[in-house]
């Protein structure tokens, strides 16, 4: 048998065992996932936390898994991820439940998203000495909170509804606020200057048009719905149209990741737009088809393994050889902890918009940086801003410490000691001196 012949048998042996091997990690990985989402269920350690510390091992510890040897992908996935639990967020959102607690999520989300903004920039710009638009493109890519660990954390809590939903909402609202302002400062630092009259009239029409379309989008994928789904094997055809939305937007120069958040919110309430709406009843003769529990549960699985391998990624992303932005990260971790006491306090009055001491301590301890801040870390690189890198692994590092902080922190506030005490007599300390000024009026 001719040697080279050996030497090629034994190499394709060796792939195939390899490729074996890869699969069969992949299976254990998403098996290691359920088995998280149980732990957190009973123990409140967030799953994503463990993911990000299999990342890290299989990662920077071990090196087994480099970034670069995921190459393109790893851009492409990131969009696909950002899209689709942008779109899975939306389906979330009843619109009764949006205007019952919008002013007290409005509230939160822009205070707590302006405060961080600028407190990350003044950070970024003492420790790394960034330029103002990139410091405040860092802020506002970790103004945000993490709709995969508040949602799941939340159904744990002794929180009222209201005090819940408005986590909830903040969540969501803050990714649209960190997507919207951080493209536009990223716009600003590829086109040289920042016109501010320009950049916030881009990004409000933006935000407008891409609502429309991704709205739009929804009355006519709810018109033809019940048509495809006599198609066969059509249930993937949802996400699919998603996808659309996002692109086209993206290629007419709106938000395609709006879109795409419109569009979900957009199917969820079809039914409420269609007894309220005159042209939404012109145009279907009957009920619009709206998302059946099959479809969400689909969509949900989608979401939960792009999470499961998302934050893998990103823990095999963090460079723990270089001290120094991690150093970074865990200050600017601790700040905004300090900090969301006051926007907490800031955004909640007993005398204007009451909520009970208990939920306003849960608040305060739940801040954690999540999906969406990681997929815009990853983009400055990808576009070639200089400290991008730096940025990314800022970014990687919040999200690490704020998961692990707040993992620690609302088991501890959950229980009577020291600490929830501490918080408890802060808010009621508030409380009480507003309560004194109106009596003494």
């Amino acid at each position: 048998m001719n040697p080279d012949s050996i030497v090629q048998a034994v190499e394709a042996s060796e792939s195939t065992s390899n490729t074996g091997l890869v699969i069969a990690i992949i299976g254990l990985l998403i098996f290691a996932a359920h088995l998280f989402t149980e732990i957190f269920s009973r123990k409140r350690i967030p799953d994503v936390l463990l993911l990000m510390v299999i990342g890290l091992v299989i990662g920077p510890i071990f090196n087994w898994v480099k970034p670069q040897d995921l190459g393109s992908v790893a851009s492409v996935f990131t969009t696909i991820t950002l899209v689709i639990i942008l779109f899975e967020s939306g389906t979330e959102l009843n619109f009764n439940t949006l205007l019952n607690s919008i002013k007290g999520t409005m509230k939160l989300t822009t205070i707590n998203f302006f405060i961080t903004m600028i407190i990350v920039a003044a950070l970024g710009m003492l420790f790394e000495k960034f330029d103002i638009l990139t410091s405040l493109m860092l802020g506002a890519i970790l103004g945000g909170t993490s709709s995969a660990v508040v949602i799941p954390m939340v159904g744990q809590l002794k929180i009222s509804q209201k005090g819940g939903t408005i986590l909830i909402l903040e969540s969501a609202f803050s990714d649209v606020l960190c997507i919207v302002f951080a493209w536009a400062f990223l716009e600003a630092l590829q086109s040289g200057a920042l016109n501010v009259g320009q950049t916030l009239g881009d990004i409000i029409s933006s935000f407008i048009l891409a609502s429309i379309i991704g709205l739009v989008a929804a009355i006519f994928w709810s018109y033809i719905l019940d048509k495809v789904r006599h198609v066969k094997n059509s249930i993937l055809t949802t996400p699919a149209f998603v996808f659309i939305v996002y692109g086209f937007n993206e290629w007419l120069g709106f938000s395609g990741a709006i879109a795409a958040l419109a569009f979900g919110i957009g199917m969820a309430n079809m039914d409420y737009f269609y007894k309220r709406g005159l042209i939404i009843q012109r145009i279907f003769k009957s009920q619009p088809a709206m998302l059946n529990e099959t479809e969400k549960q689909l969509f949900s699985e989608v979401v939960f393994l792009l999470k499961t391998f998302f934050f893998i990624y990103i823990g095999i992303s963090i460079k723990l050889e270089r001290f120094w932005p991690i150093l970074i990260g865990f200050i600017v971790s601790v700040v905004l902890f300090a900090m969301r006491i006051l926007i907490v306090k800031l955004s909640f009055h007993k005398e204007d918009d009451p909520l009970p001491v208990g939920d306003k301590v849960f608040m305060s301890g739940i801040v954690p940086k999540g999906l969406a801040a990681a997929v815009l870390a990853t983009i400055p690189v990808q576009r070639g801003i200089p400290g991008g890198e730096t940025i990314q692994n800022i970014v990687f590092a919040v999200i690490l410490f704020t998961i692990i902080f707040t993992s620690i922190l609302v088991p501890v506030l959950d229980k009577e000691n020291a600490i929830s005490r501490f918080y408890k007599k802060h808010f009621m300390a508030k409380e009480q001196t507003i309560q004194e000024l109106i009596d003494n009026n």
